[in-house]
């Protein structure tokens, strides 16, 4: 069936409260194509989000083609930013996606503004790019042109595998700006994966996906997180993991534990109980008076992840320290009058050093690794026995 014969008047007395308020609101659409999805596409107003920080780096730039997800990750922690149109942070942000089919001609005007500095912008960093609605839509390779053509860097990260489809505008833009990726892949036990991820590629697929980009000549790091307390925290699963990630050709591996905000952990915490209750309770008490897991456990993973980073010849790599993505290369670069790229001087504001569209050589490299210290191999014990 043709899409446009999917289409849902807008009008019909079942709409969604929240999505019905919206004055911006198309059409809703269903099709066979993506069953139990209803996609909700609407007009932009804006296109790049500006976030602030408490960090040295005042703020940042992100930009977010759709609101919800088909990936369906049990753990994401944009869930929340759903309930903002009536819609629930569980069910409804996996199968309630809302479109922004203008957003490439939205930024290209913002953009083109005077004022634009041409900051750092990241995507990927709410909900994923390159979820399978991406196929039908396309509107990734507007934003990315649209970019490059300003002169403003980019980063992205992404579950979908379907970032190799763009992987040529992609090379092209760094051959003006600095483009960092960085592929996402927790799980790499496949049947916990379908289960908390059960909208995603393989794991495997996604290490073929980071290969295709180091191939293409593209920074391409792993997001190895969150990491699953009693779940994927095993040495075993580890090693499997850092070993295949060090084979997909990796530029650096992300990881962290378990985070659940609020309008998370209860979504979570329904699927532990249904899938794995012997660990509801050990959760219960981790994660009760934080949203982080507690300091004991983050400071026994690291010092488990740490050996087995080196084994695998693997650096950690770095978050944008205000969205949450991969740390863009040119926050620590800055292009001067005479459009070359230099190294940020020590010190200085990242929000005031603006990129000319002009830059030459401004090919993409990959972030430093931290320079704080190395964790020491430590014997292979278990979790601390707080929890």
């Amino acid at each position: 069936m043709r899409w446009n014969a999917q289409a849902i008047a807008t009008e019909d007395a079942d709409a969604l409260p929240g999505l019905a308020k919206l004055n911006n609101l198309v059409r809703t659409v269903q099709t066979p194509e993506f069953a139990g999805v209803t996609f909700h596409e609407v007009l932009a107003k804006s296109a790049l989000n500006k976030v602030h920080s408490q960090s040295s780096v005042p703020f940042g730039w992100t930009i977010n083609p759709y609101r919800g997800c088909s990936h369906a990750c049990v753990y994401c922690f944009a869930r929340p930013t759903h309930t903002y149109l009536d819609l629930n942070a569980g069910a409804d942000f996996d199968n309630q996606v809302v479109v922004k089919v203008n957003v490439a001609d939205v930024l290209r005007t913002e953009l083109a503004k005077p004022s634009w500095g041409r900051h750092p912008v990241a995507l990927g960093t709410n909900t994923d790019p390159y979820q399978r609605a991406e196929g039908k839509y396309k509107l990734m390779p507007g934003i990315i042109e649209a970019l490059a053509a300003s002169g403003t860097p980019l980063s992205m990260l992404t579950k979908g595998t379907l970032l190799r489809r763009d992987l040529g505008l992609l090379a092209a833009a760094a051959e003006t700006i600095p483009v960092d990726l960085a592929m996402s892949i927790a799980i790499y036990d496949p049947e916990l994966q379908q289960s908390i991820e059960p909208g995603t590629p393989s794991a495997t697929a996604r290490l073929a996906t980071v290969t295709a980009a180091r191939e293409a000549g593209l920074p391409c790091s792993v997001f190895l997180m969150p990491i699953l307390p009693h779940l994927t925290d095993t040495r075993e699963h580890l090693d499997n993991a850092l070993r295949m990630c060090a084979e997909a050709g990796a530029t650096s591996v992300l990881y962290t534990a378990l985070h659940l905000r609020p309008g998370v952990k209860g979504w979570f915490m329904h699927w532990l109980q249904r899938n794995h209750p012997h660990l509801v309770a050990s959760y219960t008490e981790m994660y009760a008076e934080s949203s982080y897991a507690p300091k004991e456990y983050r400071r026994w993973l690291s010092e488990r992840m740490g050996p087995l980073m080196r084994t695998h010849g693997l650096t950690r790599g770095e978050e944008d320290p205000v969205t949450g993505g991969i740390r863009s290369a040119a926050l620590g670069m800055y292009t001067g009058g005479d459009g070359e790229r230099r190294r940020r001087p020590a010190g200085s504001d990242p929000s005031k050093m603006a990129w000319s569209a002009g830059a030459t050589g401004a090919k993409s490299v990959a972030a430093p690794a931290p320079s704080g210290p190395r964790f020491e191999p430590s014997p292979d014990e278990p979790p601390p026995t707080l929890f």
